[in-house]
């Protein structure tokens, strides 16, 4: 039965919600053309679920082509899907889309019903709508039978490894965005559970679930993709883990990675089967919370962006929609490697203050991005040619100094250039880093007077004015207790890392700037308190951070008075604010924990 009291998951499992679909405008019998460009298909079956199926297919469509079933999250529509990439993927590699939609018909926030036993059954309810949505198109269009898919986010992530459960001798793949096993849950207690604090089960329990949902199959299994934020706080990311386990079960391999590398920063483990075959892998997206990875600044193989950033879709450099295709086989795999070449500083040059760091590079399909990075660690990213990176060279001490260009191409591949110089600013001594302590960040909102502040809940560290008007301020702890008492700090900076944004707090108004403060010790108790908005700071304004929607951003080199509060006793913590109040919404997460980094050099 339908649970129609869904309204708590609002803010436990929504996902973004852009305009509904036009409902009211529905087509009859066969197809009709909706705003957003998706074409509704109706009679597609006997559609127990009581869903509804909109489809994208790209100009010049080839025949056997791919299909992908398209799951949203709650509180969105079937379009709200498109932000995250599939459909300028499918332009570029001609695949044909089915985007499912559910209704607050079925579910009082229009989730997909992955908890509830008559809609999580081999033909039964959703799932058996969803099979038929396939089943119309592998008999309407001349499609590939044996190259058919399954996605989703949230919701709609659980109900694709419930597809891939029920459906082995239907789908392919599966990817599954900041969701979790099938079965997780069977009621909508055991949702909430399952999304936090997670459900531990051993590997063979979670298997069997998959196993025992089509007895007696034996033929192939959807290879699985798993990504989930990091910071995730509405379904934990223990899934992570449950869902290696239920999957690397099914397939009968074990629960270590025959491959962990890092991408863009974030962690990724491939587990294979006997034969060797990739099987199952996952994503670990750094300070992400609950959303989509998408890379805006990277095209797809034949042209379109990946995905736009919004509620729900965050930047982290990394698109996961390109990611999975690789994976899946969708694409011809790349091995060509970019080619990248440092045009300034000069080779042995002596450089002083602010340094710019310039590179070219080139690829056989596109460069992504090229990293800037000075003794191995990246300060800075730039992601439309010409790649220029301003660098603080008072960030580190005087001598000689291994300066890098990274260029990464849209496959992964990375080549490097290398130059050496020497720093002469006369600062000496020893630089260290400290990352953030990701359980005392966190960030207060209130009124523009301070008035009515309140500890934020979403994960990550908000900045400028929020959709409730409020204004976000947010507080990083640093543990700098290990530098020596005596000694003197002379040169410090903040490295940040985004997550997402709306509109552009800097300049709102023209002309705004994000300024870092100061607190020896804490602003109030070591975790983030309401108080914290107003509270004095030990310096105010000692350093800026420019504008930036992707990637990391290092700040200015911080004022003497900056220098002089930073502790060597305990903890320091830094409060970053906008110099002025936004007048509308504008505003930009960064990552908490390790996404934000404190360098500092001392004598």
């Amino acid at each position: 039965m339908k649970n129609a009291y869904w309204i708590p998951l609002l803010t436990a499992l929504a996902a973004c919600a852009p305009d509904a679909l036009d409902e009211g405008a529905g087509p009859g019998e066969g197809e009709g053309v909706i705003e957003q460009g998706l074409t509704q298909v109706t009679g597609f079956g006997s559609n127990p679920g009581n869903l509804q199926m909109f489809t994208y297919v790209p100009a010049g469509l080839p025949a056997n082509a791919p299909v992908v079933l398209i799951l949203h999250g709650c509180t969105q529509n079937a379009a709200a899907m498109e932000a995250s990439g599939w459909t300028a993927a499918a332009n570029a590699q001609k695949l044909y889309l089915i985007y499912a939609q559910t209704s607050s018909a079925n579910n009082a926030n229009s989730c997909f019903n992955w908890f509830e036993p008559g809609d999580i059954a081999r033909d039964q309810g959703e799932a058996l709508s969803l099979r038929q949505m396939v089943g119309y198109v592998l008999s309407h269009a001349s499609t590939d039978p044996n190259r058919v898919y399954v996605t989703g986010l949230s919701a709609g992530a659980f109900m694709a490894s419930t597809m891939a459960a029920l459906y082995p001798d239907v789908f392919a793949g599966a990817a599954i965005d900041a969701g979790g096993p099938h079965r997780c849950a069977t009621s909508m207690t055991e949702a909430f559970s399952c999304m936090n604090p997670g459900v531990d089960r051993t590997p063979a329990a979670w298997g069997d679930l998959v196993r025992n949902s089509f007895p007696g199959y034996t033929g192939r299994r959807p290879r699985i993709s798993i990504w989930h934020g990091t910071t995730d706080s509405t379904v934990r990311p223990t899934n992570v883990t449950e869902s290696v386990d239920q999957w690397t079960n099914v397939f009968g391999t074990d629960q270590t990675p025959d491959l962990t590398e890092t991408i863009s920063g974030h962690t990724h483990k491939v587990y294979r089967d006997g034969s060797g075959a990739a099987v199952v892998e996952s994503y670990e997206i750094v300070s992400m919370g609950h959303a989509v990875a998408v890379d805006p600044q990277f095209s797809f193989p034949g042209g379109g962006a990946c995905g736009s950033t919004g509620t729900y879709f965050a930047d982290q450099n990394l698109c996961a929609v390109y990611q999975q295709e690789l994976f899946f086989g969708l694409l011809a795999t790349d091995n060509t490697p970019p080619t990248v070449q440092l045009t300034a500083p000069a080779d042995g040059a002596t450089v002083s203050g602010s340094v710019t760091v310039s590179a070219t590079a080139a690829d056989n399909q596109s460069v992504a991005r090229v990293e800037v990075l000075i003794d191995g660690a990246v300060v800075g990213t730039d992601t439309a040619a010409p790649y220029d990176v301003a660098w603080a060279s008072t960030s580190v001490s005087d001598g000689p100094h291994t300066v890098t260009a990274r260029a990464v191409d849209g496959a992964g591949n990375t080549a490097t250039a290398t130059r050496s110089i020497t720093t002469s600013n006369g600062v000496t001594g020893t630089t260290v880093s400290f990352a953030g302590i990701s359980a005392e960040d966190g960030y207060v909102k209130a009124a523009a007077d301070g008035s009515g502040a309140t500890v934020g809940t979403l994960a990550g560290l908000a900045l400028g004015r929020g959709v409730d008007g409020k204004l976000n301020r947010s507080i990083v702890s640093f543990d700098t207790s290990s530098i020596p008492d005596g000694a003197t700090i002379t040169s410090a900076t903040l490295t940040v890392t985004y997550s997402s944004s709306s509109g552009s707090p800097w300049t709102d108004p023209v002309g705004n700037t994000l300024v870092v403060d100061v607190r020896t010790g804490t602003f109030g108790a070591a975790t983030t308190e309401a108080t914290d908005w107003a509270a004095a700071a030990s310096a105010s304004g000692v350093a800026t951070i420019g504008a930036f929607a992707s990637g990391t951003k290092t700040s200015s080199g911080f004022a003497a008075a900056g220098l002089g509060a930073i502790n060597k006793a305990g903890r320091t913590q830094l409060r970053l604010r906008f110099s002025q109040n936004q007048l509308a919404t504008a505003y930009i997460f960064l990552g908490e924990g390790a996404g934000s980094t404190l360098t500092l050099t001392y004598q």
